[in-house]
């Protein structure tokens, strides 16, 4: 398990590098959505489910802002010089990152198979077993996000706000007027 946290780390490294270094915008904004969307998977191995959708919901309204931006700029590429080895390392990017997902598919318990069977110690037992008594919720999953882990809960949350309240700023179509510009509208 090391051995695949240290390899998707290199990735997410040589991912940023190639962000840096390709002259295409559009190379590099990939690259960072790759580098993303590692992360969540390392969520994944590190058994943080919630930090992984977390993770992937911002990664996908960054990237739909960092997308947006690029086609608004009229601007694909800053120079030629570089662009096949951002090409020939993207590929490589989706390819490895297509490797690493085969590999955590193929280690997913029979479909049924209860998570709380494979893990006796995991805190979802202890949430299932005593979640009433502690919390006094009727619904386990409210006690869960709103007792147990409502720090984390209200991180994320802050986290999906702020994700959100960008988005809308930056997709915006009108601005804020200056209060000495005229009203478009009242212009011949």
């Amino acid at each position: 398990m090391t051995e695949i946290l240290i390899a998707l780390i290199v990735l997410m490294i040589i991912g940023a590098l190639v962000a840096i270094e390709t002259s295409n915008l559009l190379y590099s904004v990939i690259s960072i959505g790759a580098v993303g969307f590692l992360l969540s998977i390392v969520f994944l191995f590190l058994s943080a489910p919630d930090l992984a959708i977390t993770q992937m919901a911002v990664e996908v309204i960054t990237l739909v802002i960092l997308l947006r931006a690029i086609a608004g700029s009229g601007r694909e590429a800053v120079s030629d010089r570089r662009s096949i080895f951002g090409t020939v390392v993207t590929v490589a990017m989706v390819l490895i990152l297509a490797g690493f997902s085969v590999r955590m598919f193929a280690d997913f318990p029979e479909f049924g198979q209860p998570v709380t069977d494979r893990f006796a110690d995991a805190p979802s037992n202890m949430y299932l077993r005593e979640g009433l008594e502690k919390t006094g919720a009727a619904n386990i999953v409210t006690a869960v996000l709103l007792d147990f882990r409502a720090y984390d809960t209200l991180g994320e949350a802050t986290v999906l706000f702020c994700a959100v309240v960008g988005a809308l700023s930056i997709l915006r179509r009108k601005t804020k007027k200056q209060p000495d510009e005229p009203d478009e509208e009242n212009e011949p």
